[in-house]
C-alpha cells in the first residue's frame, strides 16, 4: 500500500508550487497580473511537455491547440448566452475546448506521427499559420473579424458574476488545468504509458523491437497534451479577455515560449515546467521593466546561457544533486 503511495509524492512539490504562487497573488493583490502570467506560463510548459517532454518529439503547430480551444469557449458564450444556461456555458465551453483541441490533433496526428524527429517538427511548422488562414479564409467563426462576447457574458450570467470570472475565476481555472496536467503527466510516468514512451523517446527502434506499439503511445500523449492546451487556451484567453481573433490566437511565439519553458526546466520531468515557467515569467516581466527595449536582447543569452550550462534542466540538476537523499522520491 505505502509503494503505491510512494510513487506519488512527486505530485506534493508541485501542488506546494502552485499554492505557494496562488497565495502570494491573493495576499498582494497588485502582483495579481503577474501571478496570472507567470501562471500561465508553467500551465502551457505543463501542457507542452505532456507530449514533448515524454517523446522528444517537438511540435512546433502546438499554439493551434490552444486557439481552438480558445474558440470552443468563444462559440459556447457567443451562442448559448441567451438559453438560461448561466454558468453552464463556461463548462459547455471547457468541454468544446478540450474537444475541438482533441479533434484537431487527431487530424495532425494521423498524418504527422507517421513522421519522425525532424520530419515531424517540419510537417507541424505550418500547422498553426494554415489553421489560421483556413479560419480567416471560410470565415469560420466569424474570421478574421474574430468574436467579441464582453456583452454575451454579461448578459448570460450578470456583470457582477462575468467580470469575478474575467478578472479572477479564469486564473483559479487555469492553476486547475496546471494541477490537472501535472497528475495526468505522473500518472503516465508511474505506469504503462510513461515507460513505454521513456523507451520510445530513447530508441524508438529499440522499443518497437521490443514489441511495443509507439504508435499508440505517442497518439495518446499527443491527444492528452492537445486538450490541456484547449483548457488553457478556453481558460486563460476566452475567459479571461472575452475576445478572440485569429491573428492573435493563432500566434506561433506562444509554441517558441512553451519550448523555452520545458527546455530550462529539464523536459521529461514533473516539476521542470514549474521552475522553467517562474523563471521565463519572472525575467521577462523584470527585464521589461528595467530594460524597455532591450529585454529581448539580453534575455536570448541569458537562456542560452541556462540550456548550455544545464543541458537536462534546472530540475534534472537537482535530481542529480539529491540523489540518495530521502528527499528523492519528491523530485522527478
Amino acid at each position: 500500500m505505502m509503494k503505491k503511495i510512494d510513487k506519488y509524492y512527486p505530485i506534493i512539490p508541485v501542488l506546494v508550487a502552485y499554492a505557494v504562487l496562488l497565495g502570494y497573488g491573493l495576499v498582494n493583490p497588485g502582483k495579481w497580473q503577474l501571478v496570472s502570467q507567470l501562471a500561465f506560463y508553467c500551465t502551457l510548459g505543463q501542457a507542452f511537455n505532456l507530449f514533448m517532454g515524454m517523446t522528444g518529439y517537438v511540435d512546433f503547430g502546438y499554439v493551434a491547440f490552444m486557439g481552438v480551444g480558445t474558440y470552443g469557449m468563444a462559440v459556447s458564450i457567443y451562442h448559448l448566452y441567451d438559453k438560461g444556461l448561466g454558468l453552464w456555458i463556461v463548462v459547455i465551453g471547457l468541454v468544446l475546448g478540450a474537444l475541438f483541441a482533441t479533434l484537431l490533433s487527431l487530424a495532425v496526428g494521423a498524418v504527422a506521427l507517421r513522421l519522425r524527429g525532424a520530419y515531424f517538427a517540419i510537417a507541424t511548422i505550418g500547422v498553426n499559420e494554415g489553421f489560421r488562414y483556413l479560419v480567416e479564409g471560410a470565415r469560420i467563426w466569424n474570421g478574421s473579424e474574430g468574436m467579441i462576447f464582453t456583452r454575451h457574458m454579461k448578459k448570460a450570467m450578470g456583470r457582477e458574476t462575468a467580470m469575478a470570472l474575467s478578472t479572477f475565476w479564469a486564473d483559479i481555472l487555469m492553476f486547475g488545468v496546471a494541477i490537472l496536467a501535472a497528475a495526468l503527466t505522473l500518472v503516465y510516468m508511474r505506469n504503462k504509458v510513461g515507460y513505454a514512451l521513456t523507451a520510445l523517446r530513447e530508441d524508438e527502434d529499440a522499443a518497437k523491437v521490443m514489441g511495443i506499439n509507439v504508435t499508440k503511445y505517442k497518439i495518446i500523449a499527443f491527444i492528452t497534451s492537445a486538450a490541456m492546451a484547449g483548457l488553457l487556451g478556453a481558460t486563460a484567453w476566452a475567459l479571461k479577455l472575452n475576445y478572440v481573433y485569429p491573428a492573435d490566437v493563432f500566434e506561433i511565439h506562444y509554441t517558441v515560449e512553451a519550448i523555452i519553458i520545458v527546455l530550462l526546466g529539464g523536459a521529461g520531468t514533473l516539476l521542470g515546467p514549474i521552475v522553467g515557467g517562474l523563471i521565463y515569467g519572472i525575467s521577462k516581466y523584470y527585464l521589461s521593466i528595467v530594460l524597455p527595449g532591450f529585454q529581448l536582447l539580453i534575455f536570448a543569452p541569458i537562456i542560452i546561457g541556462i540550456i548550455v550550462l544545464f543541458p537536462e534542466g534546472t530540475v534534472g540538476v537537482l535530481k542529480k544533486r539529491l540523489m540518495g537523499t530521502p528527499l528523492q522520491k519528491y523530485v522527478i
